[in-house]
Parts: structure tokens; C-alpha cells; sequence
């Protein structure tokens, strides 16, 4: 048994998990892990490669390939290395999010890193977000939150995001995207998108920062105890 705690936060794309995540585990001094930059770590390889996010033969051929580590920064941004190489910035455009979706539908590809991420929490007090940590990765996990949010609120923050990083992806697109993304990941056979039973639901669509910050580690606090 592990002496540390685990937090998993599930839920769709755009509903605020990383932002969320990553200021509670500063605040709470956790490792934050996002799940999802290390499936779309596989896909960018898979899109440097040629292969089309579709072609699972041709995914699951190139994984032995790959060298994929997590690092942390001076402030402790978690950074995305293939074969030694940072890509956290290649990581984060449309086209990596829906390689991203493929890719994580493929069992063998959520094998491949399902240790990666399980000793993670083993050795760390650790705040995971994805989309089957409760269910699949870490179903002991000590808390469960399901995050989520209008698929239209999802995409304009998704806009914002971007435009803040001089990207201009039309807001349609992105919507599109993230509908498609919805869609993909609650129908994958492999570990599709579902809150855990005891997950709690925390719908953010009108809430600000400062409160759903607040209201996870509140959530945090009275489950652990700390």
C-alpha cells in the first residue's frame, strides 16, 4: 500500500483539468501529471513518422521506437520529451489533439503507458488528469473528480488559449474539434471517457478559476484529511 495520496481528475477536453490540476498540486505541493500530454507525445511521433492517427498496425509498430520521459522545470511545469527532445510546445496544436484521441483509443498504446504513469503515483503525492485515471489508471485513487463543461465554453476557452500563444485557430474549428474529441472518447472501446462511480461531478461552465480551485481543494481536504 502506498503511503501517498492520489487525486484523479476525468473529463473532457477543454473542461479546465490541466489549469485546475496544475494549480492545486503547486498549492498543495503534489506532482502534477497530465496524461494527456503524454498521449499526444505518441502522436506527434506518430505525425513526424507519416502514419495517419488512424493507422493503430502502424502506431503500435513505431512504440518501440520511442523514448517518451516526463520532466519538471524550476517551476515545476511538466515538460514532454520524445527520444530526448522537449516538444511541450509541438504538443499543444489541433492537429496533435486529434492524433492525441486516435492514438489513445489504441489498447497497446494505453499498455505502453500505463506503467509510466501508475509509478508515478506510487512514489509521489501525485494530481492525475486524463480521461480514465479514476476508472483504468488509478482506480484506488483517494479522490475522484469528474470535470466538465459545455462543449462551447470548452471551445472558446481552447481559443483564448491559443490566441494567447499567437496561434489564430478559427473558433469553429475548434469546436469541431473538440466535438470530435468528445465523440472519439466516449465510444473508444479501450477505456472510454466515463466518470468512476465515486467520482464528484464538478461542472465549471460558470465558474471561475479562484472557485473551482477552491472547491478542489476543499474537495481534496475532507478526503485525505490534509
Amino acid at each position: 500500500m502506498s503511503n501517498y495520496i492520489s487525486v484523479a481528475i476525468d473529463g473532457p477536453s477543454g473542461a479546465g483539468k490541466s489549469t485546475i490540476a496544475r494549480a492545486i498540486a503547486e498549492k498543495l505541493g503534489y506532482i502534477y501529471v497530465d496524461t494527456g500530454a503524454i498521449y499526444r507525445t505518441v502522436g506527434l511521433a506518430a505525425q513526424h513518422a507519416g502514419i495517419g492517427s488512424k493507422d493503430a498496425a502502424a502506431v503500435v509498430a513505431l512504440l518501440p521506437e520511442l523514448c517518451i520521459d516526463i520532466a519538471y522545470d524550476s517551476e515545476g511545469v511538466q515538460r514532454m520529451l520524445l527520444n530526448g527532445r522537449d516538444v511541450s510546445a509541438e504538443i499543444r496544436t489541433p492537429t496533435s489533439s486529434i492524433y492525441a484521441s486516435d492514438v489513445s483509443a489504441i489498447p497497446e498504446v494505453r499498455a505502453f503507458l500505463m506503467d509510466m504513469q501508475r509509478n508515478l503515483a506510487i512514489s509521489h503525492d501525485v494530481i492525475m488528469d486524463g480521461r480514465d485515471i479514476g476508472t483504468v489508471v488509478l482506480p484506488n485513487a483517494d479522490v475522484k473528480i469528474f470535470m466538465t463543461a459545455t462543449a462551447e465554453v470548452r471551445a472558446q476557452r481552447r481559443f483564448l488559449e491559443l490566441r494567447q500563444k499567437g496561434m489564430e485557430t478559427p473558433y469553429e474549428e475548434i469546436l469541431r474539434d473538440i466535438q470530435y474529441r468528445d465523440s472519439q472518447d466516449s465510444t473508444r472501446a479501450a477505456a472510454p471517457l466515463k466518470p468512476a462511480e465515486d467520482a464528484v461531478h464538478l461542472d465549471t461552465s460558470e465558474l471561475g478559476f479562484d472557485a473551482c480551485v477552491d472547491a478542489v481543494a476543499k474537495l481534496i481536504a475532507e478526503r485525505t484529511g490534509r
